[in-house]
């Protein structure tokens, strides 16, 4: 939603500020000039992109517009699981929890919190890490490595359809002269005409330059930035489950802990405090 508002601001900004000084938004108006831009830039992306790249710009321009950032209450459901899940390995042990492991869909520690399960990377990496854990016998300095290996794997792909909007943004600009130089071969053409008429196909030679600079500065080129915004919210996210996975793993620390350990590296503007934490697990438990 935030997108579309920017998109807004932007548009009647400029439009405005032409209107302002007695512009003639016909005079801008120039179909051809956008579909020389624009297609030859979506034309460049595809050369430049495999199939997979291609799908997850898509997907990625698709979600700007309806994504949801993390809230405080994302961060603080996500350490009640994971509280749950090390209280049960440290009164139970840690087969305890394979069925939960193999099955988070169908576990009672997971089936409380629909919104995680909906995280598939989340998920993927609580499961994975305590399958490895199960299963081998893994050192902690190992096993950090292994999820760092993981999470910057995941990070470099989930920037990808950023990285590829932002180069599309970057060659706006000189498509912009290239629309603007067909028109005034265009116009060379006209040289015999009267002034008017040579002023008006200048003028909308020109716009081509205009065009190719505007989307860049004012669309293509923030939404490359709010796609990676994203990215490193979701990365923030899961660096989370990793410091608290880790401390509870790794350093053998108590469940409530390796809990605070996952708190402190959330963002200050969504971290709940230890005693806002310490309701919500008395309230946990009592229910």
């Amino acid at each position: 939603m935030i997108a579309i508002i920017g998109f807004i601001i932007v548009t009647a900004s400029v439009l405005g500020g032409y209107l302002l000084e007695g512009g003639n938004l016909a005079v801008i108006f120039q179909p051809v000039e956008l579909l020389i831009i624009g297609g030859a830039a979506i034309g460049g992306f595809v050369i430049a992109s495999p199939m997979h790249v291609i799908k997850a710009v898509i997907s990625s321009t698709t979600g700007l517009f309806t994504h949801k950032p993390r809230s405080k209450q994302d961060y603080m459901e996500i350490l009640l699981l994971l509280n749950g899940i090390f209280y049960k390995i440290r009164q139970q042990g840690l087969v305890s929890i394979e069925n939960d492991v193999d099955t988070p869909h169908e576990s009672p520690l997971f089936t409380k919190y629909p919104n995680i399960l909906k995280n598939h990377e989340a998920i993927d990496l609580i499961t994975d890490t305590l399958r490895t854990v199960m299963t081998t016998t893994i050192a902690p300095h190992e096993l950090e490595a292994l999820i760092d290996q993981e999470l910057e794997s995941h990070h470099e792909e989930a920037v990808t359809p950023a990285h590829s909007v932002n180069t599309i943004a970057d060659g706006l600009p000189g498509l912009g002269i290239v629309a603007a130089v067909m028109g005034v071969v265009l116009t060379m053409g006209k040289i015999k005409e009267p002034p008017e008429i040579l002023g008006a196909s200048i003028g909308a030679a020109l716009v081509g330059t205009f065009t190719g600079v505007l989307l860049c500065y004012g669309y293509v080129g923030p939404m490359a930035k709010h796609m990676e915004f994203i990215a490193n919210e979701d990365l923030q996210y899961m660096n989370v489950i990793k410091v608290a996975l880790l401390a509870f793993i790794g350093g053998g620390a108590a469940p409530k802990v390796a809990v605070e350990f996952g708190r402190r590296v959330i963002p200050v503007n969504l971290k709940p405090s230890f005693l806002e934490m310490e309701n919500i697990f008395r309230e946990s438990k009592n229910k």
